[in-house]
């Protein structure tokens, strides 16, 4: 083997280590290096982006760049940028796929798949589960969130997954396969990165009945490349309408997180949320009660909507077999709805807050919990 062509395997082997910033892989594995050349001090890298206007070309034509200079005895790099062939992206799809076609989210998979629920409206569901989706992440869990609220979809916002122009970044697709996009290490879809804005109008609403609702959680679950994950977290929709019941036909061995107010109009609703679930075979693993009374200054509490709440939306949904924790008690927070509004989880913003302590706690529980085996191939051989 000649010097050069040594050069050119060290060259090769430092770009392959690059780390493509959607697909989360190093180019090498990705088959994304088409050719590496040295000449002298020259060193000419070939890479070919998944598509065309992949809008991570800049940042993995800069990180190639700073690679192979990195390499001794390179002073000069140049960077041929082409596109994959559609056989190559096939052949990519399916290396990412695992080989693997339909929703990856079986009961016998590894990731953990929580469905974050709630009898009524306005509650603060979204912003809980969004806050707890970046908690599981800070503690070095991977995170995928499925926005599944498609009517009233929050989730970006409330992430900060929003451009200058005010709507949330469209998923990068290679053919049929969709990346979400990333906020605070949790991997995000929503319906709200499909929908435009028309002139200086609002952006649309949605407005599908049940059959549309149906194929749009499935191509969330089935197209959205999430990579392995350790939690998949659900942001449903409020009620018992058609959305939880897909859900429940799609993912029956899904875990349910009951969100409701200390109020009896909000918690008496909650309950019939988790018996829905429970009917699709989905397990109920605790209670969480928001809006819980504001401590003031003077050391008094404001109990803004009452109190008790959660702890009797945990005992309704308790049986003498199993039996239903209240999990958290998260506090009335001007922060936590500041950071809401601004797209910055207060876990992140605020960690000392009262409520970003609460949902700390929670996140904390959950990893603690053990998960239920039900449905699940176990590794062992009767003989």
């Amino acid at each position: 083997m000649t010097d050069a062509a040594a050069d050119a395997e060290t060259v090769r082997r430092s770009v392959g280590a690059v780390i493509d910033p959607e697909l989360r892989r190093p180019l090498a594995e990705l088959d994304m290096i088409r050719d590496v050349r040295v000449e002298g001090a020259l060193a000419t890298v070939a890479i070919a982006l998944t598509i065309v206007g992949c809008p991570a070309a800049a940042r993995i034509e800069s990180d190639v760049r700073a690679a192979a200079a990195s390499v001794p005895g390179v002073s000069a790099v140049e960077v041929e940028v082409g596109v994959m062939t559609p056989d190559e992206r096939r052949a990519l799809t399916d290396r990412l796929r695992g080989g693997r076609r339909g929703m990856p989210f079986t009961p016998d998979a590894l990731t953990r798949v929580i469905a974050v629920t709630s009898g009524k409206g306005g509650v603060g569901k979204s912003t809980v589960t969004a806050n707890l989706a970046v908690a599981l992440a800070s503690r070095g869990l991977s995170v995928g969130l499925v926005d599944a609220d498609v009517h009233g979809f929050s989730i970006p916002a409330l992430l900060g997954l929003v451009g200058e122009d005010g709507l949330p970044p469209a998923p990068t697709r290679i053919d049929a396969l969709m990346l979400p996009p990333v906020a605070h290490g949790v991997k995000t879809i929503s319906i709200g990165m499909f929908l435009r804005r028309e002139a200086d109008g609002p952006v649309g609403a949605v407005a599908w009945r049940g059959p549309m609702l149906h194929r749009t959680v499935q191509q969330f679950l089935t197209d959205v490349h999430f990579g392995d994950l350790d939690v998949l977290l659900l942001d449903m929709p409020p009620g018992t309408g058609d959305v939880a019941i897909s859900v429940g036909q799609l993912l029956p061995h899904a875990e349910v997180l009951v969100v409701t107010t200390p109020q009896s109009a909000a918690s008496d609703v909650a309950v019939r949320s988790a018996l829905v679930a429970r009917q699709t075979g989905q397990r109920v693993i605790g209670v969480v009660e928001n809006m819980a009374a504001l401590r003031l200054p003077d050391g008094t509490e404001l109990a803004l909507f009452g109190a008790g709440g959660g702890a009797q939306v945990a005992a309704s949904l308790s049986t003498p077999d199993e039996s239903v924790p209240l999990l958290a008690s998260i506090p009335l927070s001007p922060a936590l709805r500041a950071d809401g509004d601004a797209g910055t989880p207060v876990v992140i913003s605020h960690p000392d807050d009262a409520a970003a302590t609460a949902i700390a706690h929670l996140a904390d529980a959950i990893v603690r919990m053990p998960r239920g085996l039900g449905g699940r191939a176990l590794p062992v051989t009767l003989r």
